[in-house]
């Protein structure tokens, strides 16, 4: 099992939100969004690192698939997958959390019931083409319910996976919508959000990729991975006097890693990465900023966007460590910052560092637990106001009930400090909260697989 985006002879191991299946291809990993995938070329990231976590049996890649098309075939599969949440003090945005409300602003207690995350997805496998000297061709489309809705119970689709790929043993071509190439781990939180916000960053996005892998010797391989990505702007999506706006270029990102395994049809029992991004993000700033400095209108601002990072992986036979580190500026499209990339006062992008670190125990075959922490700090001085510090600690333990069948509990302790730097320079009426949040928060889920 593997949660890295690292390449075994060929097979592309990847990580998500704790419960995506596999493509067609992808039979080389084991279990994200607690939560959002093995492919042998697929780019999926997966949420928990474990076999309890992972949505398709493990020998789902001998089931005949049930419609085929001369020489397409199409295999369906989804999750129905439902949860309740107690929280000691109300989160943002409640069904998970992101990060604790100011206790100035919602210091009551909290429970939720969700359904939204139950996925549908189909995994489809191609002709091949002459292309790399012979490559398969493969595509995925996967949606959860989790678009825009007016009550919880009359959600929107929207989608997760959208993509074409063509690959070999040497090199891989995705094009369409999946996983940032970025810090591809996650930990295996229960929680939906997986840590994002909370240490954990890179989500999904518009790309095309190209990936490399080069094998070292028998044991050692390079992963070479580089994308062109859309570029999303993520700040201000409510504020009708800011306009966002994409910038001229693409986000460029990239990512080197080298994996061991000694049985190359294995996932790596070692996997070390480095990655990275550049962009920039734009905006017209159509009326005077917020007080104190009130700064004028400006019209294309472009603000830049970039990361470094460190992802890593240690698996024996009965436990997993794996953790990522960043650092970076304007990193809320990748869910970093706390969900802040640019001050609305400063206009300046703000600059966060953080990370996570868990250990996974396979107490039996059907029984494992996560332990584990997250931390993002953003940088006080690059803000009048707003979060500056949010953590988590988390354990669980999941139960595989079934081959489909999956259930588990979570405790969670988070803290969100918060500040306001206009006390005594601004009318207090138009203060923000910066009392610190702390919620304690307790999740049951149940997850059942096709």
């Amino acid at each position: 099992m593997m949660l890295l985006l690292v390449a075994s002879r060929g097979r592309l191991v990847v990580a998500e939100e704790l419960l995506i299946p596999p493509t067609v291809d992808e039979f080389s990993l084991n279990i994200e969004e607690g939560s959002e995938d093995s492919i042998s070329t697929s780019p999926e990231k997966k949420s928990a690192s474990s076999e309890l976590l992972q949505s398709a049996p493990k020998d789902s890649s001998s089931l005949k698939p049930p419609w085929s098309k001369g020489s397409f075939t199409i295999t369906p599969y989804g999750s129905l997958w439902a949860n309740m949440v107690y929280a000691t003090q109300r989160t943002n945005p409640g069904e998970f959390t992101f990060w604790v409300f100011s206790e100035d602003d919602q210091p009551e207690d909290a429970f939720s019931m969700d359904a939204r995350r139950t996925r549908l997805g189909a995994d489809i496998t191609g002709p091949r083409l002459d292309l790399f000297g012979g490559a398969d061709t493969a595509a995925k489309i996967e949606i959860d319910f989790l678009g825009e809705f007016v009550t919880e119970n009359r959600p929107n689709a929207r989608l997760r996976h959208g993509y074409w790929e063509a690959h070999n043993e040497d090199y891989r071509l995705v094009i369409g919508q999946t996983w940032d190439v970025i810090s591809p781990l996650h930990p295996g939180t229960l929680n939906f959000s997986v840590g994002w916000n909370g240490g954990n960053i890179g989500f999904r996005r518009a790309q095309f990729r190209l990936e490399r892998f080069v094998p070292l010797d028998e044991d050692w391989e390079l992963t070479l991975q580089g994308s062109a990505n859309q570029d999303v702007v993520a700040d201000f999506p409510t504020d009708p006097s800011i306009r966002r706006e994409s910038a001229n270029w693409p986000v460029m990102e990239g990512r080197a890693a080298v994996s061991y395994s000694p049985c190359p049809k294995d996932p790596p029992l070692l996997a070390v990465g480095v990655s990275g991004h550049v962009g920039k993000v734009g905006f017209d700033f159509n009326q005077v900023g917020p007080p104190p400095l009130s700064l004028p209108p400006t019209d294309n601002v472009r603000l830049p966007t970039w990361s470094v990072n460190l992802d890593a992986r240690l698996e024996t036979e009965n436990w997993i460590v794996q953790g990522e580190f960043f650092h970076g500026a304007n990193l809320s499209s990748f869910l970093g910052g706390i969900g802040q990339g640019v001050c609305p006062c400063l206009r300046v992008p703000i600059h966060s560092t953080g990370g996570w670190l868990e250990t996974v125990f396979h107490w039996t075959p059907d029984w494992e637990s996560h332990l584990g922490a997250g931390i993002d700090d953003p940088k006080n001085d690059d803000s009048l106001l707003g979060r500056t510090y949010n953590r988590f600690i988390f354990g669980n333990l999941i139960w595989k009930a079934t081959e489909h069948l999956h259930t588990g509990f979570e405790l969670t302790f988070w803290k969100t400090l918060y500040h306001d730097t206009r006390v005594g320079l601004i009318n207090p009426a138009l203060l923000t909260p910066d009392a610190p949040g702390r919620a304690v928060t307790g999740e049951w889920m149940v997850r059942y697989d096709f």
